[in-house]
């Protein structure tokens, strides 16, 4: 039985999720059981992941979760890992790329501090050239902007703690505080701004670890346009379109 688990929410993610199974794979500590949480996928993306699996160096399990929406797919997924024994819990993406230090950095935050961690977010190397990237990184600084000034973020609503942006696709939690907050919202993307603010009317236990990265996919921009990309970095949701490209 493992302490830490790694959860991956994925929804037709067949042609890009071997890349995040493989960057798994290349981590440091790799003393971890993976959870996929297919969202009812109908392509093969199961399929991917019991291929790898098969060579895997780690456990990895699959869990088919019906309901649509990430945040009930996360939910599902952390709730089973913490009934089987998890007491470290990380979560990315399926179209994202952890960098080799990020399960080590995620324990090594959980055990130091306990609480919520989360990471640095930076854009893949092999989506978009230098200016997509820089669009990306300009968009997240937004987005995080945004949510500090925002009024109905301040600490005065019962916050105990400041407000900073917590990217779903980088993070790690322990289960008692996922429990004891009553877990991840079961809606659509985006649920982060949600999350963290259960977290922060709880406790000042979130720390943010600059040495736990990961490579976030800038496929957004292509799919929503900068406009788009950015009122979903605002926290406005994906507008008209009834499913995130993840």
């Amino acid at each position: 039985m493992t302490e830490l688990w790694v959860i991956v929410p994925a929804y037709q993610e067949e042609a890009g999720i071997t890349g995040t199974l493989n960057a798994l794979a290349a981590q440091r500590d790799r003393d971890f059981t993976l959870l996929v949480a297919d969202n009812g996928s109908t392509d093969g993306t199961p399929d991917a992941v019991r291929a790898f699996a098969a060579r895997a160096p780690f456990p990895v399990e699959v869990l088919v979760e019906p309901e649509k929406g990430v945040g009930s797919a996360v939910d599902s997924a952390f709730r089973h890992a913490i009934a089987n024994g998890a007491a470290l819990l990380a979560r990315t993406d399926a179209d994202c790329l952890p960098e080799p230090g990020w399960t080590a950095a995620a324990r090594a935050a959980l055990r130091e501090r306990g609480g919520l961690v989360c990471g640095r977010v930076t854009a893949r190397r092999d989506e978009h050239g230098p200016a997509g990237r820089a669009v990306f990184l300009t968009l997240v600084a937004l987005g995080a902007l945004f949510g500090r000034i925002r009024p109905a973020h301040r600490r005065r609503h019962g916050y105990l703690a400041p407000y900073r942006m917590h990217a779903g696709n980088n993070m790690a939690i322990t289960a008692e505080l996922y429990q004891a907050v009553g877990g991840m919202p079961r809606r659509p993307s985006p649920t982060d701004r949600m999350f963290i603010n259960r977290i922060r009317r709880h406790t000042t236990a979130i720390v943010h670890r600059r040495d736990m990265v990961v490579q976030n996919s800038t496929r957004r921009i292509r799919a929503y346009g900068v406009v788009g990309t950015a009122r979903w970095y605002l926290e406005r949701g994906a507008g008209a379109r009834a499913v995130d490209v993840r």
